[in-house]
């Protein structure tokens, strides 16, 4: 496998009459913003990310900003848009940027990778869109485009094929065809070319630019390259959420620990089953468990299992002896729950109006 010398060259034609030049992280494109768009663009399609993109950097529009934000804040404007994980790392990298970096993001690849939350393709992504350097990115659009292009016929995640797909990618940049000043162009172009042509389902080769050489057109396999993981079968789980509200109808929210699924967001108390659920219950709040009212289930997938959830909901309860709000409990009006990172699903369940 070995690149054309004329790839980047048919790319970025390309790119210039079809590719996206109005993305918001584009105007202006300033290493904070591509850096913000970058990590939630991780696992999340351009037009989901866009308007949280905007909401975000209204709120916060420089990273000394977001390094000075309290976490909550960060969450909240993150919540809904899933994978928090990318936000807590957001917000750490911020505050060692301001640490180690004075306020401003790294520009060296090496000190961008040591950033919580930026691997080596994202790093790269930075470099070339940021400050147009020379650097090879091989995110999921890309490696779906290689494969298809160099028609290889192996799960594109394993050590061994990742590697090689890297020696491609590297190779392309390297050819002195590419200009220096179009790899901020050149690394859009390629995401792209994955995003609007070379898709997953349904790709339109009769408008690419490489369908000459694309092996896997040639050789009719582009509707089964790249290969899948081997799938094994997702594990069910299952939760309660007890959605108390007191008299004045404030919900009782409850603080995720640290670390874990859902980590620091604020969410409906949870327990694993229906007996720690009771258990719960019965040592913060006043009022009998018997008297919940069950809603309908919740489905939710996270990356590696399922999680049906059951809420049970109360009206007029009240906490326990000297429980009170703390820092991991808290009764919050309906008007504030914007203001709290909220897991997608749970915030979802709020916005319902349960009759009890």
């Amino acid at each position: 496998m070995k690149p054309t010398n004329d790839f980047a060259t048919r790319l970025l034609a390309w790119f210039d009459v079809s590719g996206r030049h109005d993305l918001p992280w584009q105007h202006p494109r300033t290493p904070y913003r591509v850096w913000l768009s970058e990590i939630m663009l991780q696992q999340t399609q351009v037009k989901t990310a866009a308007p949280y993109f905007e909401r975000f950097v209204a709120a916060l529009p420089t990273l000394r900003d977001l390094a000075a934000a309290p976490l909550d804040d960060v969450l909240a404007l993150w919540s809904g848009l899933g994978y928090y994980a990318r936000a807590r790392n957001l917000h750490a990298a911020a505050k060692l940027c301001m640490e180690q970096h004075g306020g401003e993001l790294p520009r060296d690849v090496e000190a961008l990778k040591a950033l919580p939350g930026v691997g080596r393709s994202t790093a790269a992504a930075i470099a070339s869109q940021a400050w147009n350097d020379r650097h090879a990115i091989l995110d999921g659009n890309v490696k779906r485009v290689m494969c298809r292009y160099h028609g290889v016929e192996s799960f594109p995640g394993l050590p061994a094929i990742e590697k090689q797909l890297w020696e491609l990618v590297d190779a392309y940049v390297a050819d002195p065809a590419l200009p220096d000043a179009r790899m901020a162009d050149y690394t859009q172009a390629q995401m792209d070319l994955g995003a609007t042509l070379c898709t997953r389902s349904d790709p339109a080769c009769v408008l690419c630019p490489l369908q000459s050489d694309c092996v896997a057109l040639r050789d009719g396999r582009v509707q089964y390259l790249p290969r899948p993981r081997i799938s094994k079968k997702t594990p069910q789980k299952y939760a309660h959420v007890l959605w108390a509200e007191d008299p004045q109808g404030r919900i009782l929210m409850q603080r995720r620990p640290p670390t874990g699924i859902w980590a620091s967001l604020w969410t409906l108390p949870q327990a694993d089953d229906e007996p720690l659920a009771r258990d719960w219950f019965q040592t913060h709040l006043s009022g009998e468990f018997a008297h919940a009212v069950p809603l309908p289930a919740i489905d939710h997938a996270f990356s590696h299992y399922r999680l049906r959830i059951t809420p049970l909901h109360w009206r007029g309860m009240q906490l326990r002896g000297r429980i009170g709000d703390n820092d991991a409990l808290r009764w919050v009006a309906r008007d504030e729950l914007d203001l709290l990172g909220i897991p997608a699903p749970i915030r979802k369940l709020l916005l319902t109006r349960p009759d009890a």
